[in-house]
């Protein structure tokens, strides 16, 4: 078989569509991988963090008027819906800001993050009803491996060690919500506006850690933010949530949520390099971490090649 033959057969796009929807899904993914670099420079804790970020992008969201014309065609009982997923949206930030502010370390939150994958494998077939697939649960086990090498990399001074056992849990908790929520976009999603369905997803995300504030605010609760934290929340918000969730949501109209999932893997590798250069965590790495970051890369790029296989 020649090269442009298996360039066509196993790795172009089967159509333009969904072309386009790739190339949207790997910007929002590229964008995602620099939030958790937005989120250790914002000096408060992950609640607070994550509380700032959904009003501030529900808050952009509703000043487009097409946010206001999808809202009409939504009934109470999809409201309900994407209202439920919009909650676990915020219970994924959360969990997911909270690794890294644990940890201390963007790396190791985002190489946990690589087991939505995983997640998504047995989730999809579960929640949408599509067949299992062997080369997805395989791909899907090849990024749970790499997580394992990542576990290699923990340290072993006993304090070290336990904060980055607790960041690792908390990062996995993350993956799974994540992996959850991607799934049921996937499956209510497709006949409704998609700049409507974040803005309601965010907007009651937001209503939900509200209803919590109560219980979970301290004395040093953050509720405007000052100096430099203006900034990086205006870019967390702006840029690489209304941005990036809306060109990730709308991908997954053309690709299903596992190969949105294992794009999303892309995540970890996109941060990681962002954390070594700008705050040289690649001092404290060694090579089980870069092993177990390979391993995920690999299972992102045998996956288009797997699927047009299995297809043919």
């Amino acid at each position: 078989m020649s090269r442009l033959s298996f360039c066509r057969r196993y790795l172009c796009p089967v159509s333009q569509a969904r072309s386009q929807a790739l190339i949207r899904l790997h910007l929002a993914v590229l964008l995602w991988g620099f939030t958790a670099v937005l989120g250790k420079l914002i000096s408060y804790g992950s609640f607070n963090l994550v509380w700032h970020r959904m009003f501030l992008t529900t808050l952009i969201y509703l000043f487009m008027p097409a946010v206001w014309r999808g809202f009409r065609t939504l009934n109470f009982s999809q409201v309900r819906v994407f209202a439920g997923i919009g909650v676990l949206i915020a219970l994924h930030w959360v969990t997911f800001y909270g690794s890294i502010k644990i940890g201390n370390s963007i790396s190791l939150a985002l190489g946990c993050f690589g087991a939505v994958s995983f997640f998504a494998a047995i989730l999809e077939p579960l929640i949408v009803g599509t067949p299992f697939r062997k080369q997805e649960l395989l791909l899907g086990v090849l990024v749970l491996l790499g997580l394992a090498l990542i576990y290699q990399a923990r340290p072993r001074e006993q304090v070290a060690e336990a904060n980055f056992m607790a960041a690792a849990g908390v990062g996995i908790i993350s993956a799974f919500l994540a992996a959850l929520f991607s799934v049921l976009n996937k499956k209510y999603l497709s006949a409704h506006s998609t700049l409507s369905v974040s803005t309601m997803e965010l907007g009651s995300g937001f209503l939900f850690l509200s209803l919590l504030l109560p219980w979970l605010v301290t004395p040093g609760f953050v509720w405007i933010p000052q100096g430099m934290d203006i900034l990086w929340d205006i870019l967390l918000a702006l840029v690489c949530t209304n941005l990036a969730f809306f060109l990730g949501t709308d991908a997954l109209k053309h690709v299903s949520a596992f190969t949105a999932n294992l794009a999303v893997n892309l995540e970890p590798v996109y941060g990681i390099l962002f954390a070594a250069f700008l705050f040289k965590e690649y001092e404290v790495l060694n090579m089980w971490f870069y092993a177990g970051a390979g391993i995920i890369l690999l299972s992102v790029i045998l996956q288009p090649i797997l699927k047009k296989y299995a297809d043919h």
